[in-house]
């Protein structure tokens, strides 16, 4: 078990709530850093979506990295949190046209473009404001991230980006265009990605890419290669902190870069994922004909990924003493689902009511999609601050 965790604390906090270990998350911006002190074309922006939390963004937005954002609200959620607008860029297939007002009238670094209609759209608005936007398109690489089919993004079937026969057309076309400049290219093939030779495959895509285009005279400045870089859910004590070196020794390697290229990344549940658990406590253990049910009072509303991705988190028993006897449950929630389940057959040490139970990992697409659903309530965080 962690040692991170304040029990003694926990005990007379209202559950469920998300706990945030900001040392441990400091560790880990210090760690990208380290990791891309020799590039000093690497740029790497935090992916907004996978945590929003006003104090994790601040930490980060602290630390000099940009963000990544696919809504309006996270624009302005960066902007509060400190992230300079020039170090902001703004994906996302159905940008609304308030949305890109916004990122406009604050001048953000790029829009990363995934239609021709939505180039259109921030061409004429550009040029209503009087503004001239930098784009870069989103292109399917169709590289396969060997990752969960609904994390995936890169493929051809996928409604995000434009497909590679595409991206030369587009290009001649915002060239007649007065409100937008081409800057670049984005790619981003899926999400949890543990192969890291896929990042291989996509480098070597984009390189031929960038030959088809310079054959035409056409020249990129920017190249944005996403996230993806997964992280490790069964022992995260083991690996708290992800393998960011040899991610971006492979770009490096791999990737031709021309003098001057910037290269931007776009890292969201690497960054934040690790630091964070949901802390809930045990309701009733049920013991049924064949199986054992351990009833908690978080479900799907506080952390949706089991339910819509059928992932797993490591699970703890908090309250369990040092040498306490193991037993098997499956461990539910109290939403009225069929799918509010966070674990079938799960080993823990036995629990009784009252109980503190952990779902680790979960500082990434936890809180962030917390719902209201069944009225409840969402939850609070917590914080341990540590030495700044």
């Amino acid at each position: 078990m962690s040692n991170t965790f304040p029990l003694s604390s926990f005990a007379s906090l209202r559950t469920p709530f998300y706990h945030y270990d900001l040392p441990l998350l400091r560790r880990t911006l210090d760690a990208i850093r380290a990791a891309v002190a020799d590039h000093n074309n690497f740029q790497v922006h935090y992916a907004v979506k996978a945590n929003a939390n006003p104090v994790i963004l601040q930490t980060i937005a602290r630390q000099g990295f940009g963000a990544d954002c696919v809504s309006g609200g996270e624009i302005e959620a960066a902007l509060y949190a400190g992230f300079p607008a020039e170090k902001i860029v703004f994906a996302g297939v159905g940008k609304a046209d308030w949305e890109i007002e916004l990122a406009l009238r604050a001048g953000i670094a790029c829009f990363n473009v995934e239609s021709l209609p939505e180039l259109e759209v921030i061409n004429d608005m550009a040029l209503a404001m009087g503004r001239v936007a930098n784009v870069a398109f989103r292109v399917n690489p169709n590289v396969d991230a060997h990752t969960h089919a609904k994390i995936t993004t890169g493929l051809n079937e996928n409604k995000f980006g434009i497909a590679m026969d595409d991206l030369l057309p587009a290009i001649r076309r915002t060239a007649e265009m007065k409100g937008v400049r081409y800057v670049g290219m984005h790619f981003h093939i899926g999400s949890q990605i543990l192969e890291l030779d896929v990042f291989d495959h996509l480098s070597e895509r984009i390189n031929e890419l960038q030959a088809r285009l310079e054959a035409d005279g056409i020249h990129t400045s920017s190249i944005n290669v996403g996230g993806g870089l997964g992280i490790d859910y069964a022992d995260p004590d083991a690996h708290p902190i992800p393998a960011f070196s040899d991610y971006f020794r492979r770009f490096a390697t791999h990737l031709r870069l021309r003098p001057g290229q910037q290269l931007h990344f776009e890292l969201g549940r690497s960054v934040v994922a690790q630091c964070g658990t949901l802390v809930a406590r045990t309701l009733y253990v049920k013991h049924g004909h064949t199986k054992d049910f351990l009833i908690v009072d978080a479900g799907f509303t506080e952390l949706i990924r089991p339910a819509m991705y059928g992932s797993s988190h490591a699970i703890q028993n908090l309250s369990a003493a040092p040498g306490t006897a193991s037993s098997v449950y499956d461990v539910v929630g109290p939403i009225c689902e069929s799918s509010d389940v966070f674990g079938k057959d799960v080993t823990l040490a036995t629990a009784g009511r009252g109980d503190l139970i952990a779902f680790r990992s979960a500082g990434a697409y936890g809180e962030v999609m917390a719902s209201t659903y069944n009225c409840r309530r969402l939850p609070q965080a917590h914080f341990t601050y540590g030495d700044e």
